[in-house]
């Protein structure tokens, strides 16, 4: 593929673009709603110190300025967020909540320059591909935890299929980006093709498994539904103990079933 800078950079700020979109619309929501319910702190805690290491690997080895910024951006906006899940998901104040982001921010924006100063005097090749392997690794890992609970609940829940196709789509521009640059660079490559596949997989599962999901939640009703209409009209004895398990289930379907978007 034959050099084009406008091409590369037009396609890095795509990508940064995708992966700061797919951020900000979170923090709202968080906000708006003074609740992280079904987000892990530790997930967006790991993505933001992933953006860190990949940070430092970006700024050293010079790729486009797009491509630089956006590991920036997204480890800021990553913390942002931990620091919303630590303040509504736990009894920590306010002030100690901020403090606590605050501190999470210099310490790694310190590290970066750090490491930055550190290792691009000596061109150490080992040291470089050490960091951009490694937040691919903590990138990996993160939404591993993210695949066991799709393991256990046998569908998709807590994750916006949007945030996951924009983050996939950050992926696929970023690649683009590489292709169009003097020298290829792999590591990063690797990086973004993680995100691409980690991500499809994940949209994979929702299309397969929450149209099964919905059916297990229907026939469920169903069957709900049928055994109160027999509890109300007296047609079916039932224990003391099966008139509360029913009665319990018919609360919950009117509280919605744990999992689903009321």
């Amino acid at each position: 593929m034959p050099t084009n800078r406008v091409a590369e950079n037009v396609f890095g700020t795509l990508g940064t673009i995708c992966w700061t979109a797919q951020l900000v619309p979170q923090v709202w929501k968080s906000y708006r709603d003074k609740s992280t319910q079904r987000l892990s702190e530790w997930l967006v805690l790991s993505w933001g110190i992933s953006g860190g290491f990949f940070g430092v690997y970006a700024v050293v080895q010079n790729l486009n300025l797009p491509l630089i910024i956006q590991p920036q951006l997204s480890a800021f906006l990553c913390l942002i967020s931990w620091g919303q899940c630590i303040y509504y998901s736990s009894t920590r104040s306010h002030y100690i909540s901020f403090s606590m982001v605050v501190a999470a921010i210099v310490a790694l924006g310190g590290f970066e320059v750090g490491m930055v100063f550190a290792i691009r005097p000596s061109a150490n090749d080992h040291a470089i591909q050490f960091f951009g392997i490694f937040s691919s690794v903590l990138l990996a890992l993160s939404l591993g935890a993210q695949y066991y609970e799709i393991y256990q609940r046998r569908e998709v829940v807590g994750v916006s299929i949007t945030f996951m196709m924009v983050d996939c789509l950050g992926g696929v521009f970023s690649d683009l980006s590489l292709v169009f640059k003097p020298k290829f660079d792999g590591v990063a490559a690797i990086l973004y093709t993680l995100v691409i596949v980690m991500d499809g997989v994940v949209l994979l599962a929702a299309i397969v498994l929450n149209p099964r999901a919905r059916k297990r939640r229907q026939r469920s009703e169903e069957i709900v539904t049928t055994n109160a209409s027999s509890l109300e009209s007296g047609t079916v004895p039932l224990t003391t103990s099966q008139q509360r398990t029913l009665t319990n289930l018919v609360e919950s379907r009117r509280g919605g079933l744990p999992g689903e978007e009321r």
